[in-house]
């Protein structure tokens, strides 16, 4: 029976073309016999070579079938000729179709049979690579007919032929059409929760009059409705600074691709001279409950203030992005806040075993000066504080020296290795000059701590070091050195800070603020007073500057390396290596003196990575164009590493992402 029925699928039913063709030789016999003769021969012809050719086709199917399924019996042969679900076999090297069931012609429209015809045929763009790679599902779904299909599959080899053609592939359709609607549907319906804040809303208020600021508010309430209006979502104001923004999944896609348009709607309302309102907008998507959803929303906002603000910053489940982030921050720091975080670093350093500090690698003046402070801070609670730091490779040597040669900072200086062997229970590591885990001076010593204090002004990374026991992250500082001098004016009398450590503190805020022309704000020159009048010697800290004539000619030799890109941009590229860090650091710094350059960056060669050194005026977001090479740090002052790759090869990379950062 199943023979018969398998007959029925192998042979075309072409009886009745050969019966029209006999019933043409009679009709031809009565007006020519020699061309009715003709006729006859060439159609009983015909008639032996497709009943030959169709009983080799059977042949070796139903030889294909019994290597398929072995010694079973003839029930279970014909399971697979009568499957509910849609099969096709073929030829993968070659694209044949050897054979398909009923369901299969169903599916592919196609009434009489697929013999003779090549997969492409019957599924174009259909895959076989997976096949010929062992694969039993197709990594992607199939489309045919406007139908959506999970297909599986086997590759065997037939008895009896050649190593190339035995090949045979069994393919199994899985219509999933309504599921993959289905689960579409409900993905696009998944909620997303944005919380919107207006970063420097106290200003605008002191900025206007008590007649304009409820025109201002509803300014911005007019034009965060029409940003959030395409998504039918609500928007809802929970605090006078604070929105909450309910949409789904489905107008996510519209609102990244927009960049966050909002951000620069709010940024053009002007409320005063120099005074505009700007946004920061922390997303939380792909979580499972609300409240997770809820949680990375302030996560993201939280990430977002801690960059700077006027940007939306979005928590997916597995890393964050970010948008906007080009307008330039102002200082909103508080001195309840310092207050506050003093008390609180106290309290840690009075509970401490042991207190280690460590910058990040390659250490320069702002994180020796900022550790050389905590250790006051420590010194002044009766504890030891060791600076974990490596004296050959740093940036900071004569500062170092000079610290070295104090009765008070004898064994202070400890290497990660050994701090690593040494650390207890209970002991205290303070990160300064670094918010970043892959940054510090070791990474093992940083993992294995349980009590960890962050220190720093850099702006937020993605990967930054999360679950800290206290974290005095503000980047609207200009450096690490000036937060911890903001901590010791509430821990320490300027007596307490010996001279060399008041002036390792000021020559980090010079370092970071170009001797006081950029970052600079109040509490700025505030931290600078406090410092002086403990006794820093500005003259001595200008001194710690000094390079020798060697130094100052490798500098040199990488500004006349400079290229001009955009007009306004100077790249300096070294592809040999060889290049000191301190020397292109100061490369860069030089480059913005030169006239209508506002960003600079120095590419050089490190053993087998590209390191990079960027500064800037202000105007260009160094630190968002750094950041897309996996570099970070600020507005003006950024650097990073491209692991396994050649500088001309980063110079282009860099181009491309400063075109980007324009673009958007």
């Amino acid at each position: 029976m199943s023979n018969k029925k398998l007959s029925r699928l192998l042979e075309p039913n072409l009886k009745l073309y050969f019966l029209c063709m006999v019933v043409f030789c009679a009709a031809t016999a009565t007006v020519s016999p020699l061309l009715a003769l003709a006729e006859g021969c060439v159609t009983l012809g015909l008639y032996v070579y497709f009943t030959k050719s169709s009983q080799k086709r059977r042949q070796g199917v139903l030889q294909y079938i019994d290597n398929l399924t072995g010694s079973v019996d003839t029930a279970s042969k014909s399971t697979l000729i009568n499957s509910p679900l849609p099969i096709m076999v073929f030829r993968p090297d070659t694209g044949e179709v050897i054979w398909s069931n009923e369901n299969f012609l169903q599916l592919a429209g196609v009434r009489e049979h697929l013999f003779e015809m090549k997969v492409e045929d019957a599924v174009p763009e259909f895959p076989v690579q997976w096949l010929l790679e062992g694969k039993q599902e197709c990594p992607a779904r199939v489309e045919m007919n406007s139908r959506r299909f999970r297909v599986y599959g086997s590759l065997v080899r037939a008895k009896g032929r050649g190593a190339e053609q035995n090949l045979v592939a069994t393919t199994y359709w899985v219509d999933t059409t309504e599921a993959d609607e289905l689960r579409e549907k409900y993905m696009a319906s998944r909620p997303v929760v944005a919380i919107l804040m207006i970063d420097n809303y106290d200003d605008l208020m002191k900025a206007c009059a008590d007649t304009a600021r409820s025109a201002v508010l509803a300014q911005i309430d007019e034009k965060l409705s029409t940003w959030a209006a395409c998504s039918g979502g609500p928007l809802l104001k929970t605090e006078r600074d604070h929105y909450l923004f309910i949409f789904e999944q489905q107008h996510y896609e519209h609102f990244a691709e927009d960049r966050f348009s909002v951000l620069d709607a709010i940024r053009d309302i002007k409320v005063g001279e120099g005074v505009h309102p700007t946004l920061s907008i922390g997303v939380g998507k792909d979580a499972d409950t609300m409240a997770e959803l809820y949680k990375n929303a302030n996560l993201s906002v939280e990430m977002a203030l801690s960059r700077g603000g006027d940007q939306a910053v979005v928590r997916g489940r597995m890393d964050f992005e970010f948008y906007g982030g080009r307008a330039k921050t102002t200082e909103k720091r508080t001195k309840v806040k310092s207050r506050v975080m003093a008390n609180a670093l106290s309290e840690l350093v009075a509970d401490a075993t042991e207190i280690y500090v460590m910058g990040h690698s390659f250490a320069d003046m702002d994180a020796v000066g900022a550790a050389a402070g905590i250790c006051c801070v420590a010194r002044k609670r009766g504890k030891r504080a060791q600076i974990v730091i490596s004296e050959e490779h740093n940036a900071a040597q004569s500062i170092l020296t000079k610290l070295k040669a104090l009765p008070a900072y004898q064994n202070v200086l400890i290497s990660g290795s050994e701090a690593f062997l040494k650390m207890q229970p209970g002991a205290l590591l303070i990160v300064v000059d670094t918010n970043r885990p892959d940054m510090v001076e070791n990474q093992q010593l940083l993992e294995s701590c349980n009590r960890v204090a962050v220190i720093d002004h850099h702006r937020r990374a993605a990967s930054y070091i999360e679950n800290a026991a206290f974290s005095f992250h503000e980047p609207y500082a200009s450096s690490a050195s000036e937060l911890v001098t903001e901590l010791l004016q509430y821990l320490v009398e300027p007596a307490d800070l010996l001279r060399e450590e008041a002036e390792a503190l000021l020559a980090g805020i010079v370092l970071d603020t170009k001797h006081f022309t950029l970052r600079t704000g109040g509490r700025t020159f505030e931290a600078a007073a406090f410092l002086r009048r403990a006794g820093a010697d500005t003259t001595d800290v200008q001194r710690l500057f000094q390079s020798n004539l060697g130094e100052m000619v490798s500098r040199y030799d990488i500004i006349r390396r400079a290229e001009m890109y955009r007009d306004d941009i100077a790249i300096a590229v070294i592809p040999q290596d060889g290049v000191d860090r301190v020397a292109a650091a100061q490369a860069a710094d030089e480059l913005l003196g030169l006239k209508g350059v506002k960003a600079s960056f120095v590419l050089y060669r490190h053993g087998e990575d590209v390191l990079m050194s960027a500064r800037s005026l202000g105007e260009i977001n160094v630190q968002v164009i750094l950041e897309a090479l996996g570099g970070g740090g600020n507005s003006t002052t950024a650097g990073g590493k491209v692991e396994g790759s050649e500088a001309l090869d980063v110079r282009e990379q860099l181009c491309r992402a400063i075109d980007e950062y324009f673009e958007r």
